[in-house]
């Protein structure tokens, strides 16, 4: 099994000592650094947006991976791209044109993603996919933080996966929402490469350790 790509999410972090939390993941050897915005319409909250992103892509080269919860993201793509996004995830269900929104984020030399609801099929996507670098599937209802991981959504994530080796498709198959040791290894047996993290990370106390941990966890076969 290759390594999974582990993304801490910045929302679980010390916004107050942002520059501290960065230097300790990039000493931590994370993959990528989880942004999620939120507008409180798509979904309840209100959260960091284009500034704030803009002053971490000043103080690091970790990739960004930027996850859009926004009622408009046809009017606001390019200003994420703008601020430093290199992965822009959008939700399908708030997309007018998703097509044309994928080749905007190509266009620029970005990752393009796709960022899918529980209560949204992967078959909503397919013919996304050859315009696809990543499909983030929720195990959360997006919105809030610490909320209870969905073991139904496990189903969604083996049938994408099995269909994506079937096609050939090259997609990060990214998983958001109550990541922990205690699933890691599920997840990545049922097909997920890459891992949205924010308690397990955040909350441990080290977060070298904390991200080797679950490096380790989603490496071992579940029992």
């Amino acid at each position: 099994m290759s390594q999974i790509k582990i993304a801490p999410s910045l929302a679980a972090g010390r916004l107050l000592y942002l520059g501290d939390e960065i230097r300790k993941l990039e000493e931590a050897g994370v993959d990528a650094v989880h942004f999620d915005v939120m507008d409180g319409h798509f979904v309840p909250l209100l959260t960091i947006g284009v500034p704030f992103l803009e002053q971490v892509r000043a103080v690091t080269n970790l990739h960004l991976d930027v996850h859009i919860m926004v009622t408009n993201p046809d009017d606001v793509l390019d200003d994420y791209l703008n601020a430093g996004a290199d992965t822009l995830s959008f939700h399908i269900e708030a997309a007018r044109h998703a097509h044309r929104l994928c080749a905007r984020i190509k266009q620029a030399g970005r990752r393009a993603g796709i960022a899918l609801n529980p209560a949204t099929h992967w078959q909503n996507i397919e013919f996304l996919l050859p315009e696809l670098d990543q499909v983030t599937i929720m195990t959360v209802n997006p919105g809030y933080s610490r909320q209870q991981h969905l073991t139904s959504m496990h189903s969604k994530i083996r049938e994408f996966a099995n269909f994506c080796r079937a096609e050939n498709y090259a997609i990060d198959i990214c998983v958001d929402g109550g990541v922990n040791l205690g699933n890691a290894g599920t997840l990545a047996q049922l097909g997920a490469n890459m891992l949205v993290a924010g308690g397990a990370v955040f909350n441990g106390g080290n977060m070298v350790d904390a991200v080797q941990a679950l490096r380790k966890a989603a490496s071992e076969r579940p029992v």
